[in-house]
């Protein structure tokens, strides 16, 4: 029973790094319709700036705010250089941000291969978050703890932002009626970047968390994308409590997939998503888009 209790932990911590992205991932696409396919290259780059930040100074917590503080600011400039000019084209579907944003994907690889190499490298775990603590009969590491806490806290900070704030009102309003809202006097195309750059740094924040644990390598983007790709559509697109619930199930499947099917983890959460879309086609809490 505490091996099952222990695995169920595990899933949530899991699930919780899968929050991360998928949050940034279904803000994105929810509110401005922008897919991004190379949504798991800023979880790498998170990842292998807190590596380099942390090699630089010694210090992990000046990594953990710095690393998603830089891809934040490389997701605005690549969002007002290479995808403002896409929007104009939305009426011809999302094709070309796909080609765009997966051409981005082999640059970013390309990029970190060249300078950190192949190898599967590793952020050490900060010296306050060593040990374990006890949760309910059973002792789990406190970094994993921590990484529980974090995903609920940012989610629910995100809820309050988007749902019951003047700033998450005008950003709805801008997605909603663009003209009307410039009418108004918002700044859309702002508002539209620092949307952009913060699910870019949300992704950013799960590489550097991941590392400690899962480690840091080329090639871990495309390991996380499928899992927040499948997130966010069992979710619902744009729905952020549908990608919390989501996380969750997905993580619980993929550890108990590792721990006792490994041949067919996979195919464990595929059967998961398969039954979510044939009784909810738009997700668990996704809304159906009328033409």
């Amino acid at each position: 029973m505490q091996l099952v209790g222990f695995q169920i932990l595990n899933g949530l911590v899991y699930g919780m790094l899968l929050f991360l992205m998928s949050a940034g991932l279904s803000l994105i696409f929810g509110l401005m319709r922008v897919l991004n396919l190379a949504h798991g290259s800023f979880y790498m780059l998170g990842a292998f700036f807190g590596l380099a930040i942390v090699r630089l100074s010694g210090n992990y917590w000046l990594a953990f705010f710095l690393a998603p503080l830089l891809v934040v600011v490389l997701g605005a400039a690549i969002e007002m250089l290479f995808l403002r000019p896409l929007y104009r084209r939305e009426h011809e579907g999302h094709l070309d941000q796909m080609l765009l944003t997966v051409g981005f994907i082999f640059v970013f690889i390309d990029i970190v291969r060249s300078v950190w190499g192949g190898d599967v490298l590793g952020i050490e775990t900060p010296d306050a978050l060593t040990g374990a603590v006890s949760f309910l009969g059973l002792f789990l590491p406190k970094y994993r703890a921590f990484i529980i806490v974090l995903g609920l806290a940012l989610g629910i900070t995100m809820w309050l932002l988007i749902e019951h704030s003047r700033l998450g009102a005008k950003l709805r309003a801008g997605v909603d009626d663009a003209d009307m809202a410039a009418g108004v006097g918002i700044n859309v195309s702002r508002m539209f970047t620092w949307t952009f750059a913060l699910g870019c740094g949300l992704a950013a924040l799960a590489g550097v968390a991941a590392g400690p644990m899962l480690g840091v390598h080329a090639g871990m983007d495309l390991e996380i994308l499928i899992l927040t790709l499948l997130v966010v559509v069992i979710g619902g697109m744009g729905s952020l409590k549908g990608a919390l619930v989501a996380s969750i199930l997905i993580g619980e499947a993929d550890t108990f997939g590792k721990a006792y099917f490994p041949e067919g983890t996979m195919f464990l959460i595929y059967v998961v998503m398969v039954g979510v879309l044939l009784f909810r086609p738009t997700g668990l809490f996704g809304l159906r888009q009328h033409e």
